[in-house]
């Protein structure tokens, strides 16, 4: 009895012990949060929701209801100015949108990505997901040399031949959509395109022929479950750790693998290709260990990263394209003057070839107005975020370093200082002789941080545009929203449901 009285005591002391020690932590913790309160409050910006949590439940509100949190940050950018201040526990994150300051750290190499966001896309709950990849590397020399490697993927004399693909692809979508307006049924854009896109990146960049039009296939699940996985990872921080989350986080890391796992079998098939001196395709994965090779040495983390930029391009190579199609194909249908302008335009260029040039491309002058002008108002990748460890002064404000400068394509898309009457859709905008947006719209990013892919995408969706227009009517069916789906990647929620008929040439 008294051995176990004793015992007893000896866990109550612990516990106390522990109780005393865990308030004292906290009692720190929150005197350090008062400490960068009183570092960054003279920066204008909402009122906190919590002395500790800052502004996140606002944000966990708006995932529960799917709303934009972005819409916040344009909201509190109207109110607060231009530089505008966010807390997230002892995190300061301030919204930027003043052009000369965008030029200044975007452009710089001196400024790093966003440590705390894009590290946590190394891993999701705990898998490897797009690790220390040509997106997610926030060390300048890992960076660095992933691009080195990467760039000669991207030329513009290797996306030249990559036309045959884009063609034969969207002409498969066309096919497709002449069954559909054969048959008077209904067709879903969002999920057509996306099957396009995700064949493309897989054809041109790792020689894998899906046919996702004809064929079913888990990735494009796995590709939205991770996405959705990303969003919540990143914005909740106490989401892993909710018991209700763990189906749905068993999910996402299950998704991840098969991602991973598929990006390992085809890297391995292609380099024993190679190493037999078999006939390989010309494509991105072949260049991209081409040029691996010319490295002094490979390591087992240098492998690691050809898979991180394997999920990456897997997944940003399709997703957005799909998304700013999508979307244009949505404002095109609501706009019908846009709509007969791009399209005469269109058969003037392209007149009935099937198999459109890259010459043709350069042509289309006000389809890249239509493009671009999709991309301000619904940008697809909405924002990037930099770490600014040094004193800076923005627009007035001396701002102590140690923050994230957050820039939203969002936003300032949608600000009417940059752009007069700025929720309409109107393609002059970008007509060639307009005044170019001063660092105002950034879809794609800027600076060397700039996505390597724009061209490519840019390439991709003016091709599956054309033949479209080229073929086809096309009309929303009643009764869809035109509102905005938040998965980390913007998409149109609706999926652009239309009704799709065969031109009549007259």
């Amino acid at each position: 009895m008294a051995v176990s009285y004793l015992i007893l005591s000896w866990i109550a002391k612990a516990l106390l012990f522990l109780l005393c020690l865990s308030f004292i932590a906290f009692l720190g913790y929150c005197l350090y949060i008062k400490h960068i309160h009183m570092k960054y409050d003279h920066i204008p910006g909402p009122p906190r929701d919590s002395f500790v949590f800052g502004h996140s439940p606002t944000f966990l509100r708006m995932m529960k209801k799917d709303e934009i949190i972005h819409d916040a940050f344009l909201e509190w950018v109207e109110n607060h100015g231009p530089v505008c201040r966010i807390n997230f526990l002892h995190y300061i994150v301030v919204i930027v949108t003043c052009p000369e300051a965008t030029k200044e750290i975007l452009m710089s190499p001196k400024y790093p990505k966003d440590k705390m966001v894009y590290e946590k896309l190394f891993n999701l709950f705990g898998q490897r997901f797009l690790g220390y990849g040509l997106v997610t590397a926030y060390d300048h020399e890992k960076w660095y040399k992933q691009r080195r490697i990467m760039d000669p993927a991207f030329s513009s004399l290797y996306l030249r031949g990559l036309m045959g693909t884009f063609n034969e692809r969207a002409e498969k979508l066309m096919n497709k959509l002449s069954d559909i307006a054969d048959n008077k049924t209904e067709a879903n854009m969002l999920q057509l395109v996306n099957c396009v896109t995700l064949d493309v990146i897989a054809k041109v960049a790792f020689g894998v022929d899906l046919d996702l039009l004809k064929n079913s296939s888990p990735f494009p699940k796995a590709i939205e479950i991770c996405l959705k996985g990303m969003t919540y990872y990143v914005r909740d921080l106490f989401f892993e750790y909710k018991p209700k989350n763990r189906p749905f986080i068993n999910e996402v890391k299950e998704a991840c693998r098969l991602l991973r796992t598929t990006g390992a079998q085809w890297i391995h098939q292609r380099k024993t290709a190679m190493e037999n001196g078999d006939d390989v395709p010309k494509d991105i994965l072949t260049q991209i260990i081409k040029s691996a090779g010319k490295e002094e040495s490979m390591t087992q983390e240098d492998e690691e990263l050809m898979l991180d930029n394997f999920v990456t391009f897997f997944i940003a190579g399709q997703e957005t394209t799909a998304n700013q199609l999508a979307f244009c194909i949505m404002e095109l249908a609501r706009h019908p003057d846009i709509l007969e302008k791009v399209t005469k335009e269109v058969d003037d260029v392209i007149g009935m070839k099937q198999e459109i040039s890259y010459d043709d491309l350069g042509q289309l002058i006000y389809l890249s107005q239509v493009l671009k002008e999709t991309l301000r108002i619904y940008p697809t990748a909405p924002g990037t975020s930099r770490d600014v460890l040094e004193d800076i002064v923005i627009d007035g404000i001396h701002i102590p370093g140690g923050f994230t400068c957050m820039f939203s394509s969002y936003v300032t898309g949608r600000l009417d200082r940059f752009f007069k009457d700025p929720l309409k859709f109107d393609p002059d905008r970008f007509h060639p002789d307009a005044p170019k947006p001063y660092y105002c719209y950034y879809p794609f990013a800027l600076g060397p941080r700039a996505c390597l892919g724009q061209n490519f995408a840019q390439m991709e969706a003016k091709v599956v545009m054309a033949k479209l227009l080229q073929r086809f009517d096309f009309s929303l069916l009643p009764g869809q929203t035109f509102d905005i789906l938040d998965t980390g990647t913007l998409r149109p929620k609706s999926g652009v449901v239309c009704s799709v008929r065969h031109r009549n040439y007259k």
